[in-house]
């Protein structure tokens, strides 16, 4: 993944304690339920994330690459989960031949990149023809405030604006499907507010004076309270209009390449 601003999270998180912690977020597990299902209907042959960072959304497969900027994520990665390949690569210049992808994945990605429509582009040019892509993103951009701003979003879209980037690379869109409603929006605000108080702290002396039993009790209560939190944000996804959905997922089939593709 192409950061070209830094995620204040990612820190938090790129430590073997913390990275539990991390995959327990209703939101991060909602992501990866929707690419999943999506997934389960197709026949996969060789799949590629892009933008996996410390956390993938696709990990029933041995037959996918993983890939992002972060060489110390793809170092995490490979060495905590295990199965697959790892690729350090920035996003917009894939080290991989044309035509070598069954699918594609790009889960929270695109917004963090100053050049989303070359990104989108190069993820064609690496696919077969019919391969498919499916790419979630921030939705609305009346929604966009502290919280992208925080976590180094370029932009969040509209429903037509990723569309038209995906028919510009070859990409026909077959589904579209509401991910996290407007409840995540109000969450996320909340939880970059309290982070943003306890960065005022000396964060690495928390770290350093972790004590492993607390941590575990904490662990228990932070995974049980994200799992009654994820029924409330499905929920919320299901019964509130597309319009104010703040998370999309969009299925779509390479269909056409576009010039200089290769």
């Amino acid at each position: 993944m192409n950061h070209n601003n830094a995620n204040p999270f990612q820190g938090f998180f790129e430590t073997n304690q913390y990275t539990g912690f991390k995959n327990y977020l209703y939101n991060y597990q909602l992501r990866k339920m929707a690419v999943e299902k999506n997934l389960q209907r197709e026949n996969t042959e060789l799949i590629v994330e892009v933008g996996s960072g410390i956390s993938p959304v696709m990990m029933k497969s041995r037959d996918i690459i993983y890939s992002d900027l972060s060489f110390s994520a793809m170092q995490f990665l490979k060495h905590s989960y295990g199965k697959g390949y790892y690729v350090v690569a920035d996003g917009i210049s894939l080290p991989f031949k044309s035509g070598v992808f069954s699918h594609a994945i790009s889960s929270e990605v695109l917004e963090h990149l100053s050049d989303d429509r070359r990104a989108i582009k190069e993820i064609a040019r690496v696919m077969k023809p019919s391969g498919h892509f499916i790419v979630t993103f921030p939705h609305r951009k009346f929604y966009f405030a502290m919280d992208d701003r925080f976590v180094g979003h370029f932009r969040r879209y509209e429903i037509k604006e990723m569309v038209d980037r995906l028919k510009n690379a070859g990409f026909r869109p077959m589904t579209k499907q509401k991910v996290l409603g407007p409840l995540e929006k109000v969450t996320m605000c909340f939880a970059v507010f309290c982070f943003s108080i306890i960065q005022k702290f000396n964060f690495e002396k928390v770290k350093a004076s972790r004590n492993s039993k607390l941590t575990n009790i904490f662990s228990r209560v932070f995974k049980w309270a994200n799992q009654c939190y994820m029924v409330l944000a499905w929920l919320d996804a299901r019964i509130m209009p597309r319009a104010l959905s703040t998370v999309v997922l969009i299925n779509s089939i390479l269909s056409d390449k576009p010039k200089g593709t290769g």
